[in-house]
């Protein structure tokens, strides 16, 4: 009863707007992507083969192969980088937030869509979830098969991933990831599958609504601070601090912390076994390179379930964080943000809580 109530209030919510449009005379809404490369815009020899290249259809033809995608806005695309999301980078990661930033401080944008390759998806979702600065919908959409091979679905995701930008209802969701009919938000979307369409899921809040053929409906609001709640900027900034995760396994080795100390990591992330725990060998070298000023983040290889402050590991005793429900990825995101800022632990085991 109430998930039917919340629909007719979304169904009631479009008729209003879109009767506001035929009244008052206003335009469709206005829609940048901004493309990235990725597996949407790959081609391959073969229309049943996996062997494909990244990035080789650019984001006007993309644009132009979707039907009646020019109904849902006026559409602008914008070639802001070109490679597979395995190569996607600091560098990227900025020129985005930048240009997201600039372009929604600006009246005639009203959301941003970015075409994006699925492996570090996630992880640029996370990125800007902390760093833009709008609550305008910015939507990440991609594909899992490329552009020539059968049936492939990036031409709906893209058609869908506008229809959710251009909504009303979109506003203040924060970052979020369209993919397979379903809308997730950045904080919660993981890569669960390697290759079936269905891979991006919220195994823990759940997907917080769904567009199917651009008929947009939400669920729920994500949890998390984000976007205009984010005290997280990158104002200036050229570079973010180095951050290397470490994955747990039974007798791995501590000298491994010690190495990426050596080689200039400032923060470390350990993919945990368990509730993030090591064993002794690792976990003397965490407090080791803590003591060295080293922040050293404890989250979980498991892919779903929260690490807790105070389990087997008590961090503000050894000196180490805990990173909450965030996966080691998106707490190396977090980590490498909070460090533009000097922080004692108290401060920087609260981010890991509230973002």
């Amino acid at each position: 009863m109430k998930h039917n109530l919340f629909f007719m209030k979304n169904i009631l919510a479009l008729v209003l707007v879109f009767a506001s449009f035929a009244l008052f005379g206003q335009s469709k809404p206005n829609i940048v992507i901004l493309a990235t490369g990725g597996t949407i815009a790959g081609a391959g020899a073969s229309a049943t083969g996996s062997e494909y290249t990244s990035g080789q259809v650019k984001i006007d033809a993309m644009i132009d192969a979707v039907p009646n995608i020019r109904d849902l806005a006026n559409l602008k695309g914008e070639q802001l980088a070109n490679v597979g999301s395995q190569d996607m980078n600091v560098k990227v990661w900025l020129d985005l937030a930048n240009r997201i930033n600039t372009l929604l401080a600006g009246k005639d944008v009203d959301g941003i869509v970015i075409t994006h390759g699925t492996d570090t998806q996630e992880e640029t979702a996370y990125f800007l979830n902390l760093t833009v600065k709008s609550d305008k919908p910015v939507v990440l959409t991609g594909s899992m098969r490329p552009s020539t091979a059968l049936s492939a679905e990036g031409p709906l995701n893209l058609y869908n991933a506008v229809a959710v930008a251009a909504s009303p209802l979109s506003k203040g969701y924060g970052v979020m990831v369209v993919m397979n009919d379903e809308i997730h938000s950045a904080k919660d979307v993981r890569k669960m599958i390697t290759t079936p369409v269905q891979t991006f899921q919220s195994p823990q809040e759940g997907m917080i609504g769904t567009a199917i053929f651009g008929q947009v409906e939400f669920f729920h609001k994500p949890l998390g601070k984000h976007t205009t709640t984010s005290e997280l900027s990158i104002d200036g900034v050229k570079s973010l601090p180095r951050v290397d995760i470490v994955y747990g396994c039974a007798d791995m080795s501590g000298d491994l912390i010690d190495l990426m100390v050596k080689a200039g990591a400032k923060g470390i992330v350990i993919a945990g076994v368990g509730d993030g725990n090591m064993n002794a060998a690792t976990l003397e070298a965490a407090k080791k390179a803590a003591g060295q000023g080293i922040w050293v983040v404890r989250a979980s290889r498991v892919p779903i379930g929260k690490v807790l402050i105070k389990g087997e590991v008590d961090d503000k005793q050894f000196g180490t964080l805990c990173s909450d429900e965030l996966n080691p990825q998106k707490a190396r995101v977090l980590l490498m943000l909070a460090m533009l800022k000097k922080r004692n632990w108290d401060d920087m085991q609260r981010l890991f809580v509230e973002y």
